[in-house]
Protein backbone atom coordinates (compact mmCIF):
# COMPACT_ATOMS: atom_id res chain seq x y z
CA UNK A 1 0.00 0.00 0.00
CA UNK A 2 2.73 1.92 0.77
CA UNK A 3 4.08 1.53 -2.39
CA UNK A 4 1.43 3.08 -4.04
CA UNK A 5 0.92 5.93 -2.30
CA UNK A 6 4.58 6.49 -3.35
CA UNK A 7 3.47 6.65 -6.68
CA UNK A 8 0.28 8.58 -6.54
CA UNK A 9 2.76 10.63 -4.97
CA UNK A 10 4.76 11.02 -7.75
CA UNK A 11 2.10 11.40 -9.99
CA UNK A 12 0.60 14.42 -8.61
CA UNK A 13 4.03 16.26 -8.98
CA UNK A 14 4.95 15.33 -12.14
CA UNK A 15 1.28 16.87 -12.92
CA UNK A 16 2.84 20.27 -11.40
CA UNK A 17 6.39 19.96 -11.84
CA UNK A 18 6.24 19.19 -15.68
CA UNK A 19 4.20 21.90 -16.50
CA UNK A 20 6.77 24.35 -17.57
CA UNK A 21 7.83 22.41 -20.38
CA UNK A 22 4.61 22.54 -22.37
CA UNK A 23 4.72 26.30 -21.52
CA UNK A 24 7.62 26.86 -23.52
CA UNK A 25 7.12 24.52 -25.87
CA UNK A 26 4.10 26.86 -26.84
CA UNK A 27 5.76 30.51 -25.93
CA UNK A 28 9.56 29.47 -26.77
CA UNK A 29 9.37 29.94 -30.26
CA UNK A 30 6.95 32.59 -30.48
CA UNK A 31 9.00 34.85 -27.84
CA UNK A 32 12.22 33.67 -29.78
CA UNK A 33 10.80 34.69 -33.26
CA UNK A 34 10.22 38.01 -31.70
CA UNK A 35 13.74 38.33 -29.81
CA UNK A 36 16.06 36.07 -31.65
CA UNK A 37 18.45 38.09 -34.29
CA UNK A 38 17.97 35.33 -36.95
CA UNK A 39 14.71 33.27 -37.35
CA UNK A 40 17.06 30.02 -37.79
CA UNK A 41 17.70 30.83 -34.04
CA UNK A 42 13.72 30.65 -32.81
CA UNK A 43 13.15 27.69 -31.38
CA UNK A 44 16.84 28.05 -29.62
CA UNK A 45 14.90 28.58 -26.03
CA UNK A 46 13.02 25.55 -26.41
CA UNK A 47 16.16 23.38 -27.85
CA UNK A 48 18.16 25.14 -24.47
CA UNK A 49 15.07 23.99 -22.46
CA UNK A 50 15.75 20.46 -23.98
CA UNK A 51 19.93 20.60 -23.99
CA UNK A 52 19.30 21.02 -19.92
CA UNK A 53 17.39 18.37 -19.59
CA UNK A 54 20.19 16.41 -20.98
CA UNK A 55 23.01 17.82 -19.20
CA UNK A 56 21.63 17.38 -16.04
CA UNK A 57 20.44 13.25 -16.33
CA UNK A 58 23.86 12.33 -15.71
CA UNK A 59 24.30 14.74 -12.85
CA UNK A 60 21.11 14.11 -11.26
CA UNK A 61 21.73 10.35 -11.28
CA UNK A 62 24.24 10.88 -9.13
CA UNK A 63 23.06 13.21 -6.80
CA UNK A 64 20.14 11.74 -6.02
CA UNK A 65 22.71 8.33 -5.57
CA UNK A 66 24.16 10.14 -2.97
CA UNK A 67 21.32 12.54 -0.76
CA UNK A 68 18.50 10.00 -2.18
CA UNK A 69 15.30 10.47 -4.81
CA UNK A 70 13.27 12.93 -2.09
CA UNK A 71 16.18 15.71 -1.63
CA UNK A 72 17.01 15.27 -5.09
CA UNK A 73 13.82 15.89 -6.55
CA UNK A 74 13.14 18.85 -4.28
CA UNK A 75 16.07 20.45 -5.61
CA UNK A 76 14.77 19.57 -9.19
CA UNK A 77 11.89 21.70 -8.08
CA UNK A 78 14.08 24.33 -7.09
CA UNK A 79 16.35 24.20 -10.19
CA UNK A 80 13.02 24.98 -11.69
CA UNK A 81 11.16 28.03 -10.22
CA UNK A 82 14.40 29.51 -10.02
CA UNK A 83 14.59 29.16 -13.99
CA UNK A 84 10.67 30.29 -14.50
CA UNK A 85 11.60 33.72 -12.45
CA UNK A 86 14.67 34.27 -15.12
CA UNK A 87 12.67 33.32 -17.86
CA UNK A 88 9.88 35.85 -16.95
CA UNK A 89 12.79 38.85 -16.03
CA UNK A 90 14.56 37.87 -19.33
CA UNK A 91 10.87 38.20 -21.33
CA UNK A 92 10.10 41.73 -19.55
CA UNK A 93 13.95 42.76 -20.56
CA UNK A 94 13.68 41.66 -24.16
CA UNK A 95 17.11 39.73 -23.60
CA UNK A 96 17.29 36.31 -26.00
CA UNK A 97 20.68 35.50 -24.72
CA UNK A 98 19.13 35.27 -21.21
CA UNK A 99 15.56 34.08 -22.08
CA UNK A 100 17.51 30.72 -23.73
CA UNK A 101 19.69 30.65 -20.35
CA UNK A 102 16.56 30.32 -18.45
CA UNK A 103 15.16 27.58 -20.41
CA UNK A 104 18.53 26.26 -20.09
CA UNK A 105 18.03 26.18 -16.34
CA UNK A 106 14.04 25.04 -16.12
CA UNK A 107 15.56 21.93 -18.42
CA UNK A 108 17.80 21.08 -15.90
CA UNK A 109 15.14 21.42 -13.48
CA UNK A 110 13.39 19.02 -15.54
CA UNK A 111 16.27 16.11 -15.86
CA UNK A 112 14.76 15.61 -12.47
CA UNK A 113 11.57 15.18 -13.50
CA UNK A 114 12.24 12.51 -15.95
CA UNK A 115 13.48 10.45 -12.92
CA UNK A 116 10.18 10.27 -11.31
CA UNK A 117 9.55 7.23 -13.53
CA UNK A 118 12.27 5.17 -12.16
CA UNK A 119 11.29 5.65 -8.38
CA UNK A 120 7.93 4.80 -9.36
CA UNK A 121 9.19 1.07 -10.89
CA UNK A 122 11.32 0.79 -8.17
CA UNK A 123 8.79 1.13 -5.83
CA UNK A 124 6.84 -1.52 -6.68
CA UNK A 125 7.11 -5.33 -7.04
CA UNK A 126 8.94 -6.17 -10.58
CA UNK A 127 5.70 -7.05 -12.06
CA UNK A 128 3.78 -3.80 -11.86
CA UNK A 129 6.84 -1.68 -13.07
CA UNK A 130 4.88 -0.98 -16.17
CA UNK A 131 1.39 0.21 -14.31
CA UNK A 132 3.55 2.38 -12.08
CA UNK A 133 5.54 4.19 -14.81
CA UNK A 134 2.52 4.55 -16.57
CA UNK A 135 0.74 6.01 -13.25
CA UNK A 136 3.22 8.63 -12.77
CA UNK A 137 2.96 9.72 -16.72
CA UNK A 138 -0.27 10.22 -16.45
CA UNK A 139 0.29 13.38 -14.33
CA UNK A 140 1.32 14.88 -17.51
CA UNK A 141 -2.42 15.05 -18.67
CA UNK A 142 -2.66 17.75 -16.39
CA UNK A 143 0.51 19.71 -16.85
CA UNK A 144 -0.46 19.41 -20.64
CA UNK A 145 -3.16 21.48 -20.06
CA UNK A 146 -2.05 23.46 -17.57
CA UNK A 147 0.97 24.69 -18.97
CA UNK A 148 -0.53 26.35 -22.27
CA UNK A 149 -3.70 27.69 -19.72
CA UNK A 150 -0.72 29.10 -18.04
CA UNK A 151 0.20 30.95 -21.00
CA UNK A 152 -2.80 31.23 -22.40
CA UNK A 153 -4.49 33.93 -19.43
CA UNK A 154 -1.31 35.08 -18.00
CA UNK A 155 0.55 36.07 -21.67
CA UNK A 156 -0.09 39.76 -20.90
CA UNK A 157 0.55 39.83 -17.13
CA UNK A 158 3.01 42.61 -15.83
CA UNK A 159 3.21 43.81 -19.11
CA UNK A 160 5.88 42.02 -21.63
CA UNK A 161 4.58 39.30 -23.71
CA UNK A 162 4.49 35.76 -21.73
CA UNK A 163 6.18 37.08 -18.43
CA UNK A 164 3.46 37.04 -16.01
CA UNK A 165 2.95 33.10 -17.23
CA UNK A 166 6.83 32.27 -16.25
CA UNK A 167 6.21 33.66 -12.78
CA UNK A 168 3.01 31.67 -12.26
CA UNK A 169 4.42 28.54 -13.28
CA UNK A 170 6.97 29.40 -10.69
CA UNK A 171 4.86 29.03 -8.01
CA UNK A 172 3.32 25.88 -9.82
CA UNK A 173 6.98 24.49 -9.38
CA UNK A 174 7.12 25.56 -5.46
CA UNK A 175 4.09 23.58 -4.88
CA UNK A 176 5.48 20.82 -6.22
CA UNK A 177 8.46 21.28 -4.23
CA UNK A 178 6.56 21.18 -1.05
CA UNK A 179 4.31 18.12 -2.52
CA UNK A 180 7.79 16.07 -2.82
CA UNK A 181 8.45 16.56 0.43
CA UNK A 182 5.81 13.62 1.68
CA UNK A 183 7.83 11.49 -0.50
CA UNK A 184 8.72 8.14 1.35
CA UNK A 185 11.41 6.64 -0.52
CA UNK A 186 14.55 4.37 0.89
CA UNK A 187 17.83 6.29 0.88
CA UNK A 188 20.07 5.73 -2.24
CA UNK A 189 23.28 6.37 -0.04
CA UNK A 190 25.08 3.24 -0.33
CA UNK A 191 28.61 3.24 -1.27
CA UNK A 192 29.97 2.49 -5.06
CA UNK A 193 30.16 -1.03 -5.70
CA UNK A 194 32.78 -2.47 -8.56
CA UNK A 195 29.36 -3.50 -10.51
CA UNK A 196 28.63 0.16 -10.60
CA UNK A 197 31.50 1.13 -12.01
CA UNK A 198 31.13 -0.48 -15.65
CA UNK A 199 32.36 1.13 -18.21
CA UNK A 200 29.76 2.35 -20.75
CA UNK A 201 30.68 -0.20 -22.89
CA UNK A 202 29.37 -3.30 -20.96
CA UNK A 203 26.05 -1.38 -21.06
CA UNK A 204 26.00 -1.02 -24.87
CA UNK A 205 27.02 -4.75 -25.64
CA UNK A 206 23.51 -5.62 -23.85
CA UNK A 207 20.85 -5.71 -26.45
CA UNK A 208 17.71 -4.80 -24.57
CA UNK A 209 19.46 -1.86 -23.11
CA UNK A 210 20.60 -0.91 -26.82
CA UNK A 211 17.35 -1.23 -27.95
CA UNK A 212 15.71 0.44 -25.28
CA UNK A 213 17.93 3.39 -25.31
CA UNK A 214 17.37 4.08 -29.46
CA UNK A 215 13.74 3.57 -28.76
CA UNK A 216 13.35 5.81 -26.22
CA UNK A 217 15.54 8.55 -28.00
CA UNK A 218 14.23 8.02 -31.85
CA UNK A 219 10.30 8.66 -30.08
CA UNK A 220 11.45 11.57 -28.13
CA UNK A 221 13.23 13.32 -31.11
CA UNK A 222 10.95 12.62 -33.80
CA UNK A 223 8.18 13.76 -31.45
CA UNK A 224 10.00 17.13 -30.73
CA UNK A 225 11.45 18.06 -33.90
CA UNK A 226 7.96 18.49 -34.86
CA UNK A 227 6.18 19.58 -31.66
CA UNK A 228 8.87 22.54 -31.81
CA UNK A 229 8.21 23.56 -35.17
CA UNK A 230 4.08 23.73 -34.76
CA UNK A 231 3.51 26.92 -32.19
CA UNK A 232 5.93 28.72 -35.33
CA UNK A 233 4.64 27.18 -38.25
CA UNK A 234 0.48 27.24 -36.85
CA UNK A 235 1.02 31.11 -35.91
CA UNK A 236 3.64 33.01 -37.24
CA UNK A 237 3.28 31.13 -40.68
CA UNK A 238 0.22 30.16 -41.05
CA UNK A 239 -1.64 32.82 -38.64
CA UNK A 240 -3.67 30.27 -37.28
CA UNK A 241 -4.85 32.15 -33.30
CA UNK A 242 -2.77 31.45 -30.83
CA UNK A 243 -5.77 29.77 -29.41
CA UNK A 244 -5.92 27.48 -32.27
CA UNK A 245 -2.24 26.69 -31.48
CA UNK A 246 -2.49 26.34 -27.47
CA UNK A 247 -5.29 23.65 -27.90
CA UNK A 248 -2.69 21.94 -30.65
CA UNK A 249 0.05 21.76 -28.34
CA UNK A 250 -2.34 21.35 -25.07
CA UNK A 251 -3.76 18.15 -26.94
CA UNK A 252 -0.64 16.82 -28.02
CA UNK A 253 0.66 17.22 -24.87
CA UNK A 254 -2.59 15.37 -23.21
CA UNK A 255 -2.44 12.66 -25.80
CA UNK A 256 1.45 11.90 -24.93
CA UNK A 257 -0.17 11.13 -21.49
CA UNK A 258 -3.57 9.72 -21.87
CA UNK A 259 -2.59 6.59 -22.79
CA UNK A 260 -0.49 5.43 -19.79
CA UNK A 261 -3.78 5.01 -18.22
CA UNK A 262 -3.74 1.58 -20.23
CA UNK A 263 -0.34 1.20 -21.54
CA UNK A 264 0.56 -0.49 -18.14
CA UNK A 265 -2.15 -3.46 -18.81
CA UNK A 266 -0.50 -3.40 -22.15
CA UNK A 267 2.94 -4.30 -21.25
CA UNK A 268 1.17 -6.68 -18.95
CA UNK A 269 -0.96 -8.35 -21.85
CA UNK A 270 0.68 -8.23 -24.87
CA UNK A 271 4.24 -7.81 -24.26
CA UNK A 272 7.24 -4.87 -24.72
CA UNK A 273 7.85 -5.10 -28.32
CA UNK A 274 4.08 -5.00 -29.62
CA UNK A 275 3.40 -2.51 -27.89
CA UNK A 276 6.51 -0.53 -29.55
CA UNK A 277 6.04 -1.55 -32.57
CA UNK A 278 2.15 0.05 -31.80
CA UNK A 279 4.00 2.90 -30.73
CA UNK A 280 6.62 3.77 -33.78
CA UNK A 281 3.43 2.87 -36.40
CA UNK A 282 1.21 5.65 -34.72
CA UNK A 283 4.21 8.10 -34.82
CA UNK A 284 4.41 7.03 -38.38
CA UNK A 285 0.73 8.00 -39.19
CA UNK A 286 1.06 11.23 -37.38
CA UNK A 287 3.75 12.40 -39.67
CA UNK A 288 1.97 11.36 -42.53
CA UNK A 289 -0.87 13.03 -41.35
CA UNK A 290 0.71 16.75 -40.17
CA UNK A 291 2.19 16.32 -43.98
CA UNK A 292 -1.40 16.44 -45.04
CA UNK A 293 -2.02 20.28 -45.09
CA UNK A 294 -1.82 23.46 -43.42
CA UNK A 295 -5.01 23.51 -41.90
CA UNK A 296 -5.96 23.43 -37.97
CA UNK A 297 -7.61 19.82 -38.52
CA UNK A 298 -4.07 18.87 -39.80
CA UNK A 299 -1.89 20.22 -37.59
CA UNK A 300 -4.27 18.67 -34.66
CA UNK A 301 -4.60 14.95 -36.07
CA UNK A 302 -0.63 15.10 -36.25
CA UNK A 303 0.56 16.08 -33.23
CA UNK A 304 -2.46 14.02 -31.07
CA UNK A 305 -0.75 11.16 -33.29
CA UNK A 306 2.90 11.94 -32.78
CA UNK A 307 1.66 11.85 -28.85
CA UNK A 308 0.19 8.82 -28.54
CA UNK A 309 2.63 7.57 -30.29
CA UNK A 310 5.41 8.37 -28.51
CA UNK A 311 3.85 6.98 -25.13
CA UNK A 312 3.46 3.74 -26.30
CA UNK A 313 7.54 3.63 -27.55
CA UNK A 314 8.47 5.55 -25.13
CA UNK A 315 6.99 3.22 -21.82
CA UNK A 316 7.73 0.28 -23.96
CA UNK A 317 11.19 1.48 -23.91
CA UNK A 318 11.30 2.73 -20.40
CA UNK A 319 10.24 -0.76 -18.77
CA UNK A 320 12.29 -2.77 -20.97
CA UNK A 321 15.31 -0.12 -19.92
CA UNK A 322 14.74 -1.38 -15.92
CA UNK A 323 14.60 -5.15 -16.95
CA UNK A 324 18.48 -4.33 -18.66
CA UNK A 325 20.40 -3.57 -15.33
CA UNK A 326 20.87 -4.90 -12.20
CA UNK A 327 19.67 -2.49 -9.22
CA UNK A 328 23.17 -1.64 -8.58
CA UNK A 329 23.72 -0.22 -11.67
CA UNK A 330 20.34 1.60 -11.98
CA UNK A 331 21.73 5.10 -11.35
CA UNK A 332 24.45 4.62 -13.81
CA UNK A 333 22.42 3.24 -16.81
CA UNK A 334 19.46 5.56 -16.29
CA UNK A 335 21.90 8.38 -16.29
CA UNK A 336 22.98 7.22 -19.48
CA UNK A 337 19.82 6.51 -21.07
CA UNK A 338 18.76 9.99 -20.57
CA UNK A 339 22.12 11.33 -21.84
CA UNK A 340 21.33 9.88 -25.26
CA UNK A 341 17.04 10.58 -25.24
CA UNK A 342 17.84 13.74 -24.13
CA UNK A 343 20.73 14.57 -26.34
CA UNK A 344 18.91 13.41 -29.14
CA UNK A 345 16.23 16.06 -28.49
CA UNK A 346 18.15 18.67 -28.26
CA UNK A 347 19.79 17.72 -31.69
CA UNK A 348 16.26 17.49 -32.83
CA UNK A 349 14.88 20.77 -31.50
CA UNK A 350 17.59 22.45 -32.74
CA UNK A 351 17.46 21.28 -36.17
CA UNK A 352 13.79 21.56 -35.98
CA UNK A 353 13.38 25.81 -36.76
CA UNK A 354 16.01 25.93 -39.53
CA UNK A 355 14.61 23.12 -41.42
CA UNK A 356 11.29 24.27 -41.07
CA UNK A 357 12.57 28.14 -42.73
CA UNK A 358 14.29 26.99 -45.19
CA UNK A 359 12.39 23.25 -46.35
CA UNK A 360 8.99 23.98 -44.81
CA UNK A 361 6.07 22.18 -42.93
CA UNK A 362 5.56 19.64 -44.66
CA UNK A 363 8.99 18.55 -46.12
CA UNK A 364 10.55 18.39 -42.10
CA UNK A 365 7.41 15.73 -41.38
CA UNK A 366 8.73 13.80 -44.15
CA UNK A 367 12.36 14.08 -43.18
CA UNK A 368 11.41 12.42 -40.13
CA UNK A 369 10.27 9.47 -41.36
CA UNK A 370 13.63 7.61 -41.87
CA UNK A 371 14.68 7.47 -37.78
CA UNK A 372 11.52 5.75 -37.56
CA UNK A 373 11.70 3.30 -40.11
CA UNK A 374 15.23 2.53 -37.89
CA UNK A 375 13.63 1.83 -34.96
CA UNK A 376 11.06 -0.34 -36.51
CA UNK A 377 13.51 -2.37 -38.12
CA UNK A 378 15.47 -3.18 -34.75
CA UNK A 379 12.55 -3.48 -33.04
CA UNK A 380 11.74 -6.45 -35.71
CA UNK A 381 15.29 -7.68 -35.62
CA UNK A 382 15.83 -8.05 -31.94
CA UNK A 383 12.14 -10.00 -31.75
CA UNK A 384 12.96 -12.46 -34.57
CA UNK A 385 16.13 -12.81 -32.60
CA UNK A 386 14.81 -13.39 -29.80
CA UNK A 387 17.27 -11.18 -27.69
CA UNK A 388 15.03 -9.77 -25.25
CA UNK A 389 14.25 -10.74 -21.99
CA UNK A 390 11.66 -12.47 -21.66
CA UNK A 391 8.14 -10.07 -21.51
Amino acid sequence: MQSWRTVAVLAAAQALAASGGPLVTLAGGIVGQRLAPSPLLATLPITALVIGMAMSAVPAALLMRRIGRRAGFMTGAAISSAGALLASAATAQGRFAAFCLATLVMGAGSGFVAQYRFAAAESVDPRHTGRAVSFVLVGGIVAGVLGPEIGRHARRWFGAEFSGAFIVVAGVQAIALLLLGALRLPPSTSPATPVERLPVRTFLTRPAFVLAMVSASGAYAVMSFIMTATPISMHVHDRHSLDDTAFTIQSHVVAMFVPSLVTGFLVDRLGLTRMMIAGTVTLMAGLVAAASGHTVWAYWTGLVLLGAGWNLLFVGATVLLTRSYAPAERFRAQGLNDVAVFGSQSLASLASGAVLHRFGWVAMNLAAAPILILVLALIVRFRRRAALPPT
